[in-house]
C-alpha cells in the first residue's frame, strides 16, 4: 500500500507510527506532566492522535498495540497540560531476527502531540522520558521508523551500520530506519526487525 505525503511534515512524508507531524506555532513555560496512561485515559489519547496526524490510521495503530500482547504498559506514556492530555508516546515489543532465531526488542510507535502544543517541548520531553523508562529497564536499545533530523537529537542514529535493517516504504529515506543505543547495547544484536502483527492490521484497514 502507498501512503500520501503528509504536507506539514518537514520533508513531506511521514512514517506510520515514528514520524512526527510538525504545525507551526510555539507555546513557551509550559508546564508538562508526563506519566503512564491508565485504562480512563484511552479516548483523550486517541484523541490527540488522530489530531496530530489529521487522520485516523495512527490511532488505530495505538488501540491495536495496546489490546496485544506486544504491550507494555509502564512505557505508554502521556504528556498532560493543566490536567489535559496534550501528548503521548509507547514502546512495544518487536523483534530482531538473525536468521537463527527472534529476539524481542524494543520499538517505539508512535509519538504524537497535540497541533497547538507541537514545538513547545512536549515530544521532546515525552522523548526523553520513554528513553529513560527504557534504559530502566535494561533494554539494550530501541528502534524505530521516522524522520532522521528529529530523532537524532535524541540519539537515534541510522540502524543499517550498526547491522539491523527494517523494511521501509519506497517512499521513505534508507536512514528513516533508526536505533537508539542504551547502557546495556550489545554489538552482537543484529538483524532484521519484525514488528508486530498490529502495524499490518493497520495497514490492511487502510486498504480497505
Amino acid at each position: 500500500m502507498k501512503e500520501q505525503p503528509f504536507p506539514s511534515h518537514p520533508e513531506g512524508w511521514r512514517l506510520k507510527g515514528g514520524a512526527v507531524p510538525r504545525v507551526p506555532g510555539h507555546n513557551a513555560g509550559v508546564q508538562i506532566s508526563i506519566r503512564p496512561e491508565q485504562p480512563r485515559d484511552a479516548p483523550a489519547i486517541t484523541a490527540v492522535v488522530e489530531a496530530a496526524f489529521g487522520q485516523r490510521s495512527e490511532a488505530l495503530l495505538v488501540e491495536l498495540l495496546r489490546a496485544s500482547p506486544c504491550f507494555i504498559p509502564e512505557l505508554s506514556l502521556m504528556a498532560e497540560i493543566d490536567e489535559r492530555v496534550v501528548g503521548h508516546v509507547m514502546i512495544t515489543t518487536a523483534w530482531i531476527d538473525d536468521g537463527d532465531e527472534r529476539r524481542p526488542i524494543a520499538n517505539l510507535a508512535p509519538l504524537a502531540v497535540a497541533p497547538e502544543h507541537q514545538r513547545s517541548g512536549v515530544g521532546s520531553a515525552l522523548m526523553r522520558a520513554v528513553s529513560a523508562e527504557a534504559e530502566a529497564r535494561r533494554e539494550p536499545l530501541v528502534i524505530l521508523q521516522g524522520n532522521p533530523r528529529y530523532y537524532s537529537r535524541f540519539g537515534f542514529e541510522w540502524s543499517v551500520p550498526v547491522g539491523i535493517t527494517m523494511d521501509l516504504p519506497d517512499w521513505a529515506p534508507r536512514e528513516a530506519a533508526q536505533v537508539l543505543k542504551l547502557g546495556a547495547y550489545d554489538p552482537a544484536i543484529r538483524g532484521h526487525v519484525v514488528l508486530p502483527s498490529a502495524f499490518e492490521e493497520c495497514e490492511l484497514d487502510q486498504e480497505q
